[in-house]
């Protein structure tokens, strides 16, 4: 899997240690080592509100949908499908054309009705090789792990693979995975808009620049904050959304000053991935910005650790 035959990795998460195969491994099955096997569902009949509450409560990025009854893998609704209900696609529909623009009666719409069906899993046989290859190959942060009867036994996602490399890797450096073209907003930007730039670029994260009003000279395209999908889905689940109104213009009008955060976590090209991971995990965050003299040069996530592991 790497450029060396194995990676030893220190005990992560009273998991014990755990070697990283190559692609000539013979464990078959070593998913499971990694994967959680506590996971968190609920029935397609959850509503849209409740599936984001779940994951908020858990600091989950998806929330697999399972039958209550035989426990079978349904669906998996994820921080994009809401964000594209909020206006940033097809699921808009919903809140505009069915609910006319009643935001508290759309948000009562079950879940069943936004969530992904064809859902990218793993089988509890496969290997740790088999789900970083399927993440990088599909796009997607987490995988579901079901068995021979299609129950959702655990989950695999970026955010364990990040928590074990954490310290581990000590030759990669920030600089040669980052993504150097990146996507930045403004501190006006509209929530709606906001979830638009996300699910159309399908990015988790966006850097907020602006003018630093704190420094002696202000200049643009300074870092003043960062606007994630959690932020989104805590607005909506706390009840914030409600606190201005039921109509679903003035909520979406929302800037996103009033979510973000503005004390962010960033790194430098010449930092070690390892050390990264380290951050990620201590925070609870899965991308970093970048930065010289506070000017962004990139952004460093979850998925280009993938890609270094992958490497």
């Amino acid at each position: 899997m790497r450029r060396k035959e194995t990676i030893n990795i220190v005990k992560s998460m009273d998991r014990g240690s755990l070697e990283f195969e190559t692609r000539t491994s013979e464990h078959d099955g070593d998913v499971m080592s990694i994967a959680k096997k506590e996971v968190v569902t609920a029935p397609q009949s959850a509503t849209i509100k409740e599936a984001s509450e779940i994951m908020v409560k858990n600091k989950f990025r998806r929330l697999p949908i399972t039958d209550p009854g035989t426990g079978k893998l349904l669906g998996i609704v994820t921080s994009m499908d809401i964000l594209d209900f909020l206006g940033g696609g097809d699921n808009y529909k919903i809140l505009e054309e069915k609910y006319e623009g009643n935001f508290p009666a759309a948000v009562n719409e079950s879940v069943k009705e936004i969530m992904t069906r064809k859902v990218e899993f793993l089988g509890s046989k496969d290997s740790i090789t088999d789900a970083v290859l399927k993440m990088i190959e599909k796009g997607v942060g987490a995988l579901p792990v079901v068995n021979s009867q299609e129950e959702i036994v655990g989950i695999v996602s970026e955010r364990d693979f990040v928590m074990l490399m954490a310290g581990v890797l000590t030759d990669e450096l920030v600089e040669d995975f980052m993504t150097e073209d990146v996507i930045t907003t403004t501190p006006g930007t509209r929530i709606e808009g906001a979830s638009k730039i996300m699910v159309r670029n399908r990015l988790r994260r966006i850097p907020v620049v602006g003018e630093d009003r704190k420094t002696p000279h202000p200049e643009k395209d300074k870092i003043v904050g960062i606007v994630t999908a959690t932020d989104v889905l805590e607005f909506l689940a706390e009840n914030r959304a409600f606190n201005h109104s039921s109509d679903a213009e003035e909520v979406l009008n929302t800037t996103i000053t009033e979510i973000m955060e503005k004390e962010v976590t960033k790194t430098t090209a010449r930092t070690r991935l390892g050390d990264v991971c380290q951050i990620m995990g201590t925070e609870g965050i899965g991308g970093l910005p970048v930065v010289k003299d506070d000017e962004l040069l990139g952004i460093i996530t979850e998925r280009d650790i993938l890609r270094a592991i992958n490497r």
